[in-house]
């Protein structure tokens, strides 16, 4: 029974065997003192008394004086015992016993795990997946090894079991029923889950988030279905946004030749485009331009209708006649998409986006505070030193790949500051930080844990394995059921979200209309929006893709 005891209650019960133990010890002993050595004797009861007095620091009352040095020495040693009683020994044995009698005791064996999904160890990887499991009603239930972690999981109301799976395996005997196992530890820990689970009879998907990806085949080899590296697809997610040559700015732009451009601009808070109604503009009227959407936040929305609002620092995704487009650049900023991507912080996630900027043939400039191979600038990227030595204001992008969103958002002002109209893209170690470094001044804010979000719950919840990209898209149709219409004037193309930049009609291009102009059957139309805007307009307009005309 005494082995099955917790460490604070053996603790404590050995502290009441020696409390009563001291007192008699210290008693007799004084007793003894006060009796051959000062030569004023004193009951065993009034020795006790001392005894208990002295041990707690309660007081003397008048016995209080000592003559003889050994009973002066005595009682000196007796007094810093009680002060170490009180004040270490009752701290470290009895208050941790309270605390576990009154708390909420953390689960050590896993619950019924039938139709839930483990996850070993938490971390920022998977905590935006876990929230959304919270929305979506989906069970699961957390495996952690650190206690004061597994604590705050708890009290967050997440469902948590304590222990050490290399102290006791067989905690995860019920894993045998679950729906799924995602691992998230170190890569060897992962390991040791893995071969353990399948141990157990486990033989449903067993996903494992990895740090390097040469691990992949043997974890594959021992168990697992699938081997995911986030850190390296979160490098990859923000090369794409730093670099149009991976991922270019508009799909099918060609199809209009030189025609048409496409710009964007940002929307400085002084700018007389900021905080304005778009009907009030009237961009298309008095500039012959058309406003596809607007980046904000990290987001694209396409325009609905004269009532869509300019957000101030957001950028405008702007169609039109490149001349037309010189117009809009003199109330909004230009996006600059020339010279070298400038990239701070080259641990794993940096390493990866420059691997991929260099494969894009990008020219890059590397910060890091520390000298190694690849590292073009050794500084900080918070001093105005180290921005001029990186020519920050001609770079087309601006990557920050910390690895402390504290400093990232920091940095992330810093450098709106010093170079406003650089496009700025960050990384974010925790995704509830997002926020933060939107208001700061990025453009675009990326956490690991969106991204191996998106992975999981592609397999584990059914949902898209990434969310439908806002790229714009330039798509040629033919009119459907807006012939006899006006291409701008139409609520119900103003719904859907996409535009018609240009129209062909014998071979001829037209993209600004006078008031009268009616569509035709015959005509083609080039429509421009993001991938769902132009699905939306397809299905409104009955419209499909038109053939192109060879000459």
């Amino acid at each position: 029974m005494k082995s099955k005891l917790k460490r604070s209650t053996k603790h404590l019960l050995a502290l009441l065997v020696l409390l009563p133990t001291a007192v008699l010890v210290l008693g007799t002993i004084y007793m003894f003192g006060m009796t051959h050595l000062e030569g004023t004797s004193r009951t065993f009861l009034q020795s006790i008394q001392w005894a208990s007095e002295t041990l707690t620091t309660t007081g003397y009352g008048a016995d209080s004086r000592w003559n003889h040095p050994v009973m002066a020495v005595f009682v000196i040693i007796s007094q810093f015992l009680g002060q170490f009683l009180v004040f270490l020994i009752f701290p470290v044995l009895v208050l941790p016993y309270f605390e576990e009698q009154f708390e909420v005791r953390l689960q050590h064996v896993l619950p019924p795990m039938a139709g839930k999904v483990l996850f070993y160890r938490y971390g920022p990887a998977i905590e935006s997946l876990l929230e959304e499991f919270n929305s979506t009603n989906s069970p699961f239930v957390i495996f952690e090894e650190d206690m004061a972690l597994a604590r705050n999981l708890r009290d967050r109301g997440y469902n948590v079991v304590f222990g050490k799976l290399n102290d006791d395996p067989s905690i995860l005997m019920p894993v045998k029923q679950a729906q799924a196992v995602v691992t998230n530890a170190g890569d060897h820990a992962n390991a040791t889950c893995t071969l353990i689970v399948r141990e157990f009879g486990f033989t449903g998907p067993l996903y494992a988030l990895a740090d390097d990806p040469l691990y992949r085949a043997p974890m594959i080899q021992i168990g697992a279905t699938d081997v995911f590296t986030p850190a390296h697809v979160l490098g990859a997610a923000l090369a794409s946004r730093a670099s149009t040559r991976i991922s270019p700015p508009a799909e099918g732009m060609h199809l209009l030749g030189t025609i048409v451009g496409m710009a964007e601009f940002r929307v400085r808070a002084g700018s007389p485009l900021a905080g304005k109604r778009l009907g009030d503009l009237h961009l298309r009227e008095q500039h012959g331009v058309t406003v596809i959407g607007q980046w904000y936040g990290g987001i694209f929305t396409t325009t609905k209708g004269p009532e869509t609002h300019i957000e101030p620092g957001a950028i405008l995704v702007v169609v039109g006649r490149h001349a037309n487009l010189e117009k809009v650049e003199r109330m909004a900023m230009p996006i600059r998409r020339t010279g070298p991507i400038v990239l701070a912080g080259h641990g794993a996630v940096g390493h990866k986006v420059i691997e991929m900027l260099h494969d894009a043939g990008e020219t890059c400039v590397v910060i890091d505070r520390v000298a190694a191979p690849g590292v073009d600038i050794v500084g900080s990227v918070l001093e105005q030193a180290t921005l001029d030595q990186a020519k920050v204001r001609e770079a087309s992008a601006v990557v920050l790949a910390l690895s402390d969103d504290s400093e990232s958002v920091f940095a992330t002002a810093v450098v709106r500051d010093y170079a406003p109209e650089v496009p700025l893209i960050v990384r974010v170690q925790r995704t509830p930080n997002t926020a933060r470094l939107y208001r700061s001044g990025a453009d675009f804010a990326i956490s690991v844990g969106q991204v191996a979000g998106q992975i999981l719950a592609y397999h584990l919840l059914g949902e898209q394995i990434i969310h439908v990209e806002n790229r714009i898209k330039f798509v040629r149709l033919n009119a459907g059921t807006m012939a006899g219409q006006h291409p701008w004037h139409n609520d119900a193309l103003e719904r859907t979200g996409a535009k018609i930049v240009a129209v062909e009609r014998e071979r001829d291009v037209m993209v600004e209309f006078d008031p009268d102009f009616l569509l035709r059957q015959d005509d083609a139309l080039y429509v421009c929006g993001s991938i769902s805007s132009l699905k939306r307009y397809q299905r409104e307009f009955q419209a499909t893709t038109a053939p192109e005309v060879r000459p």
